[in-house]
Parts: structure tokens; sequence; C-alpha cells
């Protein structure tokens, strides 16, 4: 581990010298490598700096022991327990900083939210979810920005795509892909009886250009009226954009904006998200048992959380956590769950390691 940490603490000072350099400055593509690279680094190397610290003030307490003065043996005693202490912490956080990083984890997200089995009742669930996301956006103080918005009649969701914007936004929200289960008395229900709904989330990494490159030729795009609620431009001007990508058969919609050329901006957006994803996917499967996410595998037909109304109650399947408090959930104070996902994540990415080593013994 030492050997691993003293590399990176010499490649994290070859990057900070990098980033001051003029030639890579100029070069957008290298400059914005250098900088994710160098934000990866840092919490490994500051930590591995205080590691260092405490181990030459830990040497100095040794040296103090038997240097015949009674009273400052007792201080360097007292010190060096202290730096026994900091050593055993810091080695376990330096396990952590040290885990395999999510590639994607600091990057803005797409959310796609749909209603699955339930009517009406999940259509109706499905905005809620959406409305929960959005208010989690708000607390954070991350940015929002709707892309393609479709409700029924009653406000409930056809179908939702938006954007994420925000540091980590990722790290925090890829648990959310999956299947979430609603239940609870629907409001048209006359005898009172629990009912059951699902709806679908994807929670998708943004994608930049430099990362994915779309030929002209392999687009077809088609402009139509937009629908729904949205002003008098509505239905009067082809303003709407639906986005196909040939070789995939990925499909991408966006009718928020009353110009085509937002709307086509928003849904390139979407679509090289989605592309980043399939081919991602692809590269995975070459691994066979690896998960990206070790507490699910964030596929959508995946139950990952149960909302259940009448006992004011969520419950994460994958970790086993239930929490009591799903007004507050809704209204979007999910750090608490969020945060225990990220900790079984932890543990698990731990638990891989340890196992690694035992095999190689």
């Amino acid at each position: 581990m030492t050997d691993k940490l003293r590399q990176m603490e010499a490649r994290y000072t070859e990057l900070t010298r990098m980033l001051a350099d003029p030639a890579v400055i100029a070069d957008r593509v290298v400059w914005q490598k250098a900088v994710k690279e160098h934000a990866q680094l840092e919490k490994p190397v500051e930590l591995y700096r205080v590691y260092v610290a405490n181990e030459s003030a830990a040497q100095e307490c040794l040296q103090l022991l038997h240097c015949g003065d009674a009273e400052m043996e007792e201080l360097a005693r007292e010190e060096l327990e202290r730096a026994n202490e900091q050593r055993e912490r810091l080695t376990e956080e330096l396990k952590i900083a040290l885990l395999p990083v999510d590639p994607d984890d600091e990057k803005n997200v797409i959310v796609e939210v749909r209603p699955a089995a339930g009517g009406e009742e999940a259509a109706l669930f499905g905005a809620q979810i959406v409305r929960m996301y959005m208010r989690y956006a708000e607390r954070e103080r991350w940015k929002i920005e709707e892309i393609d918005m479709n409700y029924t009649d009653l406000g409930g969701i056809k179908e939702v795509t938006f954007s994420i914007g925000g540091k980590g936004a990722f790290s925090r929200l890829k648990f959310e892909s999956g299947v979430h289960r609603v239940q609870r008395v629907p409001e048209t229900e006359s005898q009172g009886r629990v009912h059951t709904s699902t709806v679908t989330v994807a929670v998708l990494p943004e994608a930049e250009e430099i990362e994915i490159e779309i030929a002209e030729k392999d687009l077809k795009i088609d402009t139509y009226r937009s629908g729904g609620a949205g002003g008098q431009h509505v239905n009067k001007t082809d303003s709407a954009v639906r986005m196909t990508h040939l070789p995939t058969g990925i499909v991408v919609t966006s009718q928020d904006e009353r110009s085509q050329i937002k709307n086509r901006e928003k849904a390139m957006k979407v679509l090289r998200s989605r592309l980043y994803e399939h081919y991602r996917t692809i590269a995975d499967s070459a691994y066979a048992g690896k998960r990206r996410s070790q507490v699910g595998t964030g596929d959508r037909s995946e139950k990952i959380r149960t909302y259940n109304y009448p006992q004011n109650r969520v419950t994460d399947h994958r970790i086993g956590k239930t929490m009591y408090n799903l007004t507050e959930f809704m209204d979007g104070d999910l750090n608490e769950m969020i945060q225990a996902l990220q900790l079984a994540e932890q543990a698990a990415l731990l638990a891989g390691e340890q196992n690694v080593r035992e095999i190689g013994k």
C-alpha cells in the first residue's frame, strides 16, 4: 500500500505542475483529463501526507522514551499512544480512499422516470418521484433542467426526462436506478384497499462531447408539434425533436423548449448519455459477476425500494434499511438513505479487496 501511495503522490505532484503549464492549459482535452485525474488523487494523497507526518511524529516519540528525563518520557508515551491511534484511523481511511473509483462519480446526471405497473396510480406516483428528486436537487443547490416532460390529464407522468447538474451528482444518485414500488390507497379507491404500483427510474451519467462522438450520418432527426401544456406555441410550431441513432436504434425526444434548436441540443445531450451507458454496459458484460454498483446492478428491472404510505415507511431492499419518515423522504430528504447506500458499497468493495488478498496468499 505504501509503494502505491508514493507513486500516487509523485503523479499528483506531476499533475499539479502540468496544470500550471500554458501548453497543457491550451489543449482543452489534455487539460480536462489532467484536472479530473488530479481531483481523484487529491484525497488519498492528502491522507497519505498526514499519515507520513504522523509516522514521523511517532518515531520522534520513540527516540524520547529513553532520554533519561522522566517528565519528557511520560509526555512521549502519551504522544506515542495518540500517534498509534491516529495510525489506525488513517490506515482505515486510506483503505477506503484507495478503493476503485467510479470514473463517472463527479458527473452530472440524466434522470428518466416512467410509470410501470398500476395505470394512472403509477403515473401519479411517478410525478411524486420526479418532484422528490427535484426537491433533493434544490436542497443541494444543484441545477435542474427539464428536457422532455410528458404529463397525463390528471397530473401524472407519461414519461419524464430531466438533468441534474452539481458536484458529485452521479455519485449520490446512481443508486436510484431500478424499480420503485408504492403501496397506498389511491384517491379513486372507494373501498379503502391498498394498491401496489411501480415506477422505473434510470440515472445516467451525462456524457461529454469528447467522450462520445456522434456522426451526422448516424442520426435521423424528425420535428413535430409538441403536445400538452406549454403556452400558445404548443401545436402551432414544429419545435419538438425526435432523434434516432441508427446504429443502435436508441430514440430520444425533447419538446420542452419553444426553440427547435434548443430542443435539438437537449436531445443530443440525452442521446450522448444513453450511448455512453449503452457502450459501458457492453464493456461491463465482459466481466462475469462484476457490478458497477456493489449494492445492486442498477438495472431498471430490479426492485430496489418500497414506499409504504399507510405505515409512513420507506424500505431499500438492497441494504435492508427501513426508515419511518416517508413524508420527509418524498420531500427530498434523501441523504440518510444515500449515505447508507454509499457505505454499503464501500463495505462490499472492501470485502472484495480482502477476498482478492486471501486468494493471492
